[in-house]
């Protein structure tokens, strides 16, 4: 027994020594690839989005030219330890976009200024009665003022345009303020920290505007027009595969390669960054057609009323990888019909991409009445095929053989036959107990809702044509969802003043040609968004 715990011991002991060599292994073989894992991140990052390379230059060099501050002798004598305040202010206002930069800028000086403003007033004040009063005063104008701002920050105006510049008027409120009751140069000291924040904004807003600028406006327009695009591909090469490729192909287990998930996940992750992009938009100093401000909450309602048409296109593609499929010989009865209203669909999406890139209205009209006649296409497919409402049975072909499956209630009856005995017997012993009851009572549940839920699909007469009509509906459901979108691009266009539609511009043709065997990839472009 006791060379048994000899042995027992000696085995635990070279486990756990195997056990701390294979983690030295692993952790010697991360180390010796993380240069590369961290190269090829690094050039996946500039690959996908230039304009982040020259940004992370524009910060470089915006921070060389105020450290010029600390390092001319005739800069620094003027501005003296302050000019830390300016390198901080590049490092935190200095953003990707101009627009951010503004707001932040802007919302910084804006907020020194008042703050610089109302401690002088109140040093002003608290400076006559004596010093125990100034104290006083000077702690309950501090609680006043930090309640008050802390409050107005919870109002949903000022938490989305200037909760920032709220935050540094309470920070520079309490550094003057506080500080000026031991010192008594508190007045240069705000002079310096308003003139370095200055410059700081200043150095920001220059590289910004002037060198290489990314406007958020731009963006936002851009990443608009991509949504229909990527959406317009989804449906297209949806539809298609649909109707070509009924089999599952290898990239529906992996969503990141499927090209139709890749359209519209773009559209519904896109909230929070078309929010932040009409924000920051509105700060810039860019006008339409006219010298009318372009309206960038109206790109965002857009963004919106495409996430909400999404929605279906994401049904859509659940079709595509459902269980149950219709055959291929009753959807062959509306293929042409179905691949006509997917492609109008993707028309008009695309018409729509069009109008807001290139700055011009489009025609309601038109394109209503090309999806109106796909859709009577449609209605008039489905009618002439009456089969597929009665059932599948009588969309078979004569050659194809049709097994009758047995009605429910007799399925039912024959599963609980051959499942009671066994209920009766566990009852019957006397040596289970109250367990035994109770799993008796269980086991007929069990054992029947299995059966009873494939009986109903098997015997339902239509169950092979479900799930077509479910796809059928989507596509009619879509063509409803589409009215929002083109009237809040018909919205856009009039309140940005696109130039008004012309008959002889260029359209997009529709083919109903076979799709290829490799489905092309949706190239949509990086959005950029820091």
């Amino acid at each position: 027994m006791q060379d048994l715990k000899v042995s027992m011991a000696e085995t635990d002991i070279c486990s756990d020594r195997c056990s701390w060599k294979m983690r030295y292994v692993c952790f010697a073989d991360k180390v010796k690839r993380f240069p590369g894992l961290a190269w090829r991140a690094t050039w996946k990052v500039g690959k996908e989005n230039p304009r982040r390379v020259v940004h992370a230059f524009k910060v470089g060099m915006a921070l060389t030219l105020v450290s010029l501050l600390f390092l001319m002798e005739p800069l620094f004598k003027g501005i003296g330890k302050n000019a830390i305040w300016a390198v901080m202010t590049v490092v935190v206002v200095m953003e990707f976009t101009v627009g951010a930069t503004l707001c932040k800028g802007l919302n910084r000086g804006l907020g020194t200024v008042l703050a610089g403003s109302l401690a002088f007033f109140i040093e002003y004040v608290a400076d006559f009665p004596g010093q125990i009063f100034r104290a006083v005063f000077i702690g309950v104008a501090v609680f006043m003022l930090g309640a008050m701002t802390t409050y107005v920050r919870f109002i949903p105006f000022i938490k989305k345009n200037y909760d920032y510049g709220v935050l540094i008027f309470l920070l520079t409120f309490n550094l003057i303020t506080v500080s000026s009751y031991r010192m008594d140069n508190v007045w240069s000291i705000a002079k310096d920290r308003i003139s370095t924040i200055a410059i700081g904004c200043a150095i920001c807003l220059v590289m910004s505007i002037l060198v290489f600028p990314n406007w958020s406006g731009e963006e936002l327009h851009n990443n608009t027009i991509s949504k229909f695009e990527g959406l317009a591909n989804s449906i297209q090469v949806c539809v298609k595969e649909y109707f070509y490729d009924s089999a599952k192909s290898p990239c529906q287990h992996d969503s990141s390669k499927d090209p139709i998930y890749e359209g519209y996940k773009a559209v519904l992750d896109s909230k929070t960054t078309d929010e932040t992009l009409a924000l920051q938009a509105s700060w810039e100093p860019r006008y339409s057609r006219y010298c009318h401000r372009i309206p960038w909450h109206q790109y965002a309602r857009v963004g919106a009323a495409l996430r909400y048409f999404s929605y279906t296109v994401v049904a859509l593609h659940g079709c595509l990888q459902s269980e149950i499929q219709t055959p291929k010989s009753i959807r062959a009865l509306y293929k042409d019909s179905c691949i006509r209203l997917g492609e109008e669909v993707s028309k008009v999406l695309r018409e729509l991409s069009n109008s807001i890139r290139n700055k011009r209205q489009f025609s309601p009209e038109k394109l209503s009445n090309n999806l109106k006649k796909a859709l009577e296409d449609l209605d008039n497919a489905l009618k002439s095929q009456p089969q597929l409402v009665l059932g599948s049975r009588n969309g078979r072909t004569k050659n194809t053989p049709v097994q009758a499956a047995p009605q429910p209630d007799q399925k039912l009856e024959e599963d609980s036959r051959s499942s009671l005995p066994s209920v009766k017997n566990i009852e019957s012993s006397p040596s289970r107990g109250c367990k035994s009851r109770e799993h008796s009572r269980e086991l007929p549940k069990k054992v029947l809702r299995p059966q009873l839920s494939m009986t109903a699909i098997v015997s339902l007469d239509f169950s092979e044509a479900l799930p077509f009509a479910a796809f059928t509906s989507l596509l009619v459901e879509m063509v409803a969802k589409l009215d929002r979108v083109m009237d809040e691009v018909d919205d856009l266009g009039r309140m940005a003043h696109f130039r008004e539609f012309i008959d002889d511009d260029a359209e997009i043709v529709v083919t109903c040609e076979k799709p290829k065997t490799n489905i092309p990839q949706n190239g949509l472009p990086s959005s950029g968004t820091e």
